[in-house]
Parts: structure tokens; sequence; C-alpha cells
């Protein structure tokens, strides 16, 4: 049987390596103790230089051997190491594994002492390495440093089960066909094994049994299973394998594996998920999180899935731009989130042992990853990367050959590239506000290979939280724009938007404070208004986000211009006060394709001059065009056909200039008139579905959202993310309040990061992590003026 032992806490660390360190003598009760994961260094949230991460350091663990080990398989993982590790056992060198974002397992069988202490070290060296993928040149993002995910040591008999890959496909009658493919570890040849499987879905409810012998280490075996249903988008149906290996009547392993009954395929018209067409509709994520970079556990992990799903309502997601942690695609499975994964890489191609370590990193990749339904592509090409045949053939041939289920796709910007994967994936950037949204299909490859675009926006419209009103709304058309062309082009499998969130990045790129404000949310998953394009297509829940505050100081010469409302409702009540104005419905003459498309608001006097001013209607638009041509160019430079229009309707409905003077003010909006309480309603299906109201500020106030207050150490430390927003009276966003925050813990919980941070964008958060001890945590927020704020947390 196999035994499972996390290996998080207890560390021993040295941010400054000595040879001496790998030692068991060494004395290492000076160093940091620290828990895994665990970051090479804080960093801080911006302006900070990455060298700081880029150093050789030292991870120490001392453990006991039991007796019972002996004569077994102990095997020691770590699931993610950047990027350069070295493992040692006793002082003696074990092995070295190159790459920070695949895991790797050592065999600490032959080194281990059962008479006295183990001594367990790992120098890890984050340098950028020109011959290890992704570095040899730039890099637009912070590759960080540090054993960022978790370690465990597994026991197992001398004949284990090391891998098992499952493969279903349709069958006739409602029946699916699993085929197996079965790796064992130490002495099988010439000796009769048993396994035996069962099949179970969520409710640990039997599906299905088998039994078959092995007399070899690699097999193959099928089986028909009756009854189950498809893993979908909608209804993410898992089912679990158990496998037990049998030495006649004796037990010597068993693993359980979480799997679902799906097809996915990409076509030359779209892409197909058990046979039924889906536009894949998604977003780029980076691993990185403020302070710590890599380094989070499960919670925080999952959360990034949750958020994808939930708040922005996308179908899929790109893990730019290499493997991300397990504990994220189990919970893309968990919840239909389709993930295309990729090899570690960004524009550079080395020589041939960079090729060769990438490659590595492809067999790495397929191994780990293949039982996830939730992914549907293997990126087999180095992001953004020039053509090689001769590389990419075998990045090709190792990715087919350990998965025959999935194809391959290959991310580039290069039209009419050489296509060695079976999909085409392209980088557009096409839109720069002006030209159309995305290329199309038959300007860049041919119409007969399957398509999709692996990135759009992000770099050509860089948009802060902070950045002024127009700014932020034209981020958001920019966006609503792609996804129309994206919706439009019926043979284009799907695309993904760049990106998630704002993320830290080399000097070479990002504002110059380290950042690339390239998200659709900050760095603390807090959205900016490109957030509600994504979510507003999506009717999980309602969604209504108003571009514009309503208040004229935003806006060139007092001019409120187009408002925007981003719903998935079938339309807008625009009202002053409690006077009606007018309803708006979604904008199907600029937006065709999009399923919800932006709610166009451009209209602000409505009915309220025939209905307050007495004026027919024609010459109540007359008045309504006037006032739009006084606005565009001003009282003093109005074309002569406007004076002649304003004359006749001035004649034509007995009103002095006095009075239009004080008409214009009052429905114009302009400067030396009272300020307007407008309200939005939103109305679905006849009904009201949100309501939102635009007023003067009258005293700000502070809205935290937990990701959770229920905390549990498993594995290791637990972690919750405080995502802190400023808001009105009416829960609207500040987009403007910064002040600072103190932020306090007491109990079980401590900070992640500083403990004064500001608000950027009327927004900032902060991450709390568990200490090892069970009970009551306090996490305390004060800011001078606002009242003070307690969130309590438990911790199991």
């Amino acid at each position: 049987m196999t035994e499972h032992i996390d290996l998080n806490d207890g560390w021993r660390y040295s941010k400054h390596f000595e040879s001496e360190m790998l030692q068991p003598d060494y004395d290492d009760h000076g160093l940091e103790e620290v828990r895994l994961p665990h970051a090479n260094v804080v960093t801080p949230y911006n302006y900070f230089d990455e060298n700081i991460y880029q150093f050789v350091s030292c991870y120490r663990r001392k453990f006991k051997a039991e007796p019972g080990w002996r004569n077994k398989q102990i095997l020691l993982t770590f699931e993610g190491v950047a990027h350069v590790a070295t493992v040692y056992l006793n002082g003696k060198k074990l092995t070295t594994h190159y790459g920070g974002y695949t895991a790797f397992t050592v065999n600490l069988s032959t080194e281990l002492f059962y008479d006295k202490e183990n001594t367990l070290a790992v120098e890890v060296d984050s340098r950028e390495s020109s011959n290890l993928p992704p570095f040899g040149n730039v890099i637009d993002y912070m590759t960080y440093g540090g054993i960022y995910r978790e370690v465990y040591i597994e026991i197992k008999e001398p004949t284990a089960i090391e891998d098992a890959f499952i493969m279903t496909e349709d069958a006739m009658n409602g029946k699916h066909i699993v085929r197996l493919q079965i790796s064992l570890s130490g002495e099988v040849n010439n000796k009769v094994h048993i396994l035996r499987l069962k099949v179970e879905d969520g409710e640990k409810r039997l599906i299905c049994s088998d039994q078959f012998t092995a007399t070899h280490s690699s097999l193959e075996h099928s089986f028909l299973v009756s009854g189950a249903n498809l893993w979908d988008i909608d209804h993410p149906n898992l089912y679990y394998l158990k496998l037990a290996l049998y030495s006649q009547d004796t037990l010597l392993d068993e693993t359980e594996i979480r799997f679902g009954f799906r097809t996915c395929e990409f076509k030359k018209d779209g892409f197909y998920l058990n046979h039924r067409k889906l536009k894949l509709l998604g977003l780029n994520r980076h691993q990185s999180y403020p302070y710590v970079g890599y380094a989070m556990p499960k919670r925080m992990q999952a959360l990034d899935a949750e958020i994808l799903k939930y708040e922005l309502g996308v179908n899929a997601v790109r893990t730019s731009h290499y493997p991300q942690s397990r504990h994220f695609i189990n919970r893309c499975d968990e919840l239909g989130l389709l993930v295309f994964t990729e090899i570690p890489g960004w524009q550079h191609i080395g020589d041939d042992e960079w090729k060769s370590r990438a490659c590595e990193h492809v067999r790495e990749m397929v191994i780990q990853y293949r039982n996830h339904p939730s992914i549907i592509l293997w990126g087999v090409r180095i992001n953004e990367s020039q053509d090689d045949d001769a590389f990419y053939t075998e990045t090709n041939r190792i990715a087919h050959k350990l998965d025959p289920t999935r194809q391959t796709g290959g991310v580039r910007f290069i039209k009419k590239s050489h296509l060695l994967e079976d999909v085409y994936t392209y980088n557009d950037f096409l839109h720069n506000g002006k030209t159309k949204g995305l290329e199309r299909k038959k300007d860049v490859t041919s119409s007969n290979v399957p398509y999709l675009v692996s990135e759009f926006n992000g770099h050509m419209f860089p948009t802060k939280a902070y950045d002024d009103e127009e700014h932020r709304l034209q981020h958001a058309l920019r966006h609503a724009r792609v996804l129309d062309s994206l919706f439009e082009q019926e043979n284009m499998a799907g695309g993904f938007g760049w990106c998630m969130f704002d993320y830290n990045t080399h000097k070479d790129f990002g504002s110059g404070d380290r950042i690339c404000y390239h998200g659709v949310m900050d760095m603390f998953r807090n959205p900016k208004p490109a957030a509600a394009v994504y979510a507003s297509q999506s009717n999980t829940h309602p969604i209504c986000e108003i571009s514009s505050t309503m208040d004229i100081g935003e806006h060139p010469a007092g001019k409120l211009g187009e408002v925007y409302a981003f719903t998935n409702a079938d339309s807008i009540r625009l009202y002053k006060g409690d006077l009606f104005v007018k309803e708006f419905y979604p904008d199907r003459k600029r937006y065709k394709n999009l399923p919800q498309p932006p709610v166009l608001i451009d209209d602000f006097i409505g009915e309220l001059l025939e209905k307050k001013e007495n004026i027919r209607h024609q010459s109540a638009e007359g008045f309504k065009k006037l006032i739009k041509a006084i606005q565009e160019y001003g009282p003093s430079h109005l074309p002569l056909r406007y004076k002649l229009k304003m004359a006749y309707l001035l004649l034509k409905n007995h009103i002095d200039m006095q009075r239009a003077v004080s008409m214009y003010y009052e429905y114009a909006g302009g400067w030396g008139g009272n300020s307007i309480c407008y309200r939005f309603v939103a109305i679905k299906d006849g009904k009201l579905q949100k309501e939102i109201v635009k007023s003067p500020v009258i005293k700000p106030y502070l809205e935290y959202k937990v990701s959770s207050t229920q905390l549990k150490e498993e594995e290791t430390y637990d972690v919750a993310l405080v995502r802190i927003t400023a808001h009105d009276q009416n829960g609207n966003r500040l987009h403007y309040y910064q002040d600072p925050l103190v932020l306090k813990t007491t109990g079980t919980i401590e900070l992640i990061g500083p403990k004064t941070i500001s608000l950027r964008g009327g927004a900032a958060g902060t991450f709390v992590k568990t200490k090892g001890i069970k009970g009551e945590g306090i996490l305390s927020i004060c800011s001078e003026g606002l009242e003070e704020c307690h969130i309590h947390f438990h911790v199991e």
C-alpha cells in the first residue's frame, strides 16, 4: 500500500547559499524556519528590481525513516521549484531538475538512514539561465524563485503502480470505451500480478468493475462503461477509477484517479465538446500574486478558477506561458472550465541543450496533466517563437505519443507560419481602437485547418484602475469589439483575451513600475470595467456595470457623450430622479455578433422636453439635436445651419432666449446647473433585475470581499484573499479614492505583505495565512475617517 506524507512544514531556509549547507552536519538552527509553498524573497507590490529573487538559496529539512520503510520505494516529489533544483540526501547528490513549472520525483531508497536522522538539502538556483526555458532573452513576466509548490513523500512496495493514463471514447448505445495505459515500477517481469479496478461516480456509487493480469511493467487494458454522464462545461461530471495491484491475494498498491467522460476536437469550422460546437471564450492567466510571486497554496489557486468561471463568466483559460498548479487544474475539472496549457517559453529558442530541456518539459507536462478532462489542448511551441521545423516536429511527436487523445497547438504571432501542430493558435493584436477586431482566418492561415486566437488586446491598450473614466471605457470597448469579431467568424474556435489580471513584469516591459497593466482585473483580482464585458456574456447572475460616474468634470467641456451599460439585462431604463427619460436596448448595430452587446446610452433628455415643457415630439427631437450641437461646437461657434434651426424652434414653440438658456443647462447637464441624480434600471424578462444610482458622493465606505473566513490546515497552510474596494452611498466604485489603510492581525492568522497599504483606483487587497494553530483570528482594517473593520476567521 502506498503511504503519502506531506513534507511542507519544518524547512530551514537561507537566501545566502553555501556549499557546507548541503552536508548533514551543518548547523542550521540559525536559518529561517519556513513552510511550503515558499517564495525565496517577499517582493514589493511594484517598483522593484527583478534581480532581487535571482540568486541561489538553500532549503534543508530533517526527517526520520520508519523501520517499516525498509525494502520499499521511498519517492520524494517536488511539484514546483524555480528554476534549477539539485537535491541532496545526507550529503549525497541525488538529482538535478531543470525547469520551474513541472513536478519531478526523486528515489530516496538507497541513501536513507534507518538508525539516525536523515537530512534533505535542496540547492535552488533561481537565476535566469541561458540554457533553460523560458530563459535566454527578455521575458514579459517575472519568474520568481523558491520551492513554491508542495512537496511530499510516497512509500511504495517494491512492485507498485507508477502511472495510469485513462482514455475514454464513445461507444454504441450510450456506452463508453475506457482504455488504460498502466506503468508498474519494480520487479514485474516473469511474475504474474493481478490488477482489479472499479469506477465510481461522485457519490461513490459503483459504475463498473473489472480484473486483468499483468506480466510486464507496461500494459494496456480496455473495458466498457454503461450509464455514465458526460463531463461538460455546465455539468462537469467526474468519476473515480480505483486501481488495485495484487500479487496473488496480497494487496501491493492502489491508486485513485479522477477523470471524466468527454470528447473534444478542434475542426476547421470550430471547437466541438461532446460533438457539440462551442465557441471558446476565455482569458489568459499567469500564476502570480502580489508579494509572494508564485508561492500560493490550494485555496488561492482554486479561487482563480472560480473567479474565471463565476465572476468573469468565461468558459476557458489559457495557462500562459507554462503549466500551472494541479490545484488550479483540479478546480477547472470541477467547474467545467476548459484549459489550454503549454510548455514554458517566451519568444526565444536556444541551442540543442535548451531544446532538449524543452522537450523534457513536454514529456513532464503531458504525463502529469493528461488525466484532467478540463485540458483540451497541449501547447508544444514556445510562445511567439519563430518557425523551427525539426524542433517542433519532435515536440509534437512527444505529445501525440504520450497522449493520442488530445490535439496540439503552438502560439505564434506569425501569419502563414509552418503548421506542424493540429491547431493554428495565433496572437492577434490587430485592433487598435479603430481597426476591425480580428484578422480574418484566411488572412492568417489556411481555411482548412482549426484556428484559435490565443491572445488579443493586452499591451495594445494598458489600463490602470485609476486611469480616467474615458480611458477605462475605451479599454472595455476594445474588448467588446474584439469579442464581437470573434463571434462573427464562425470558423474560429474561440479566443483568449490578454489577460485575467495585471502582473509584475521585467524591466523591459510594463509601465516602468514593474507592472503590466494588461488585465481586466488588478493584481488583487478587483475588476476593471472591461471585466464586465466578459461577465455580461454569461447569465449565471445579474450583471450591470455603468461606464460613467455621470460627473461632468470627467469629460472635456462637461459633455457626457456616450455612456455604456455592460449588462446581461434586456434593457436599461434611465431616470433623472423620478422622471423617466428613455429605455435603451443592446447596441446590435455596432455589435451585431456579440451574444449580449453593451447598451449604448446617448440620450439624456429622452421624453423630458415633451412631458415637462409640453413640446411636441418633432420639435423636441429638433431641440435635442440642437443641444448636442451646442455641446460639440460651443454656443459661440455654432454653425449657421444650427443657428437658423434654433431661431425656427424658438419661434415655433414661443420660447424666449432666457428660457432657452435655462433649458440648455437643465437638460444638457452642463456647468452652472445643479447636480443630477441618475437612475439606471436593468430590466430582464420584464422585471427589475438591478438598479444603479449615480448621485454626488456624500460619504465613502469600504467594502470587503473575503474568499473564505473558514480556513483549514491540510497538506500545508491556508490563505484567504481580502479584496477591498471604496464605494459611495449608492454602492458605486470610487476610482479616485487612494487613501492608506492600516492592517493588523491577531490570533491564528498573519499577513502576507505589508501592514500599511494604499488603495489604487479605489481598490486594494491583502492576504492572510494560517500559522499552524487552530482557533480564531481577526484581521482589523483601519482608515482615517472611516469606521474600523474587523473580519473574523476560524482556523481548523
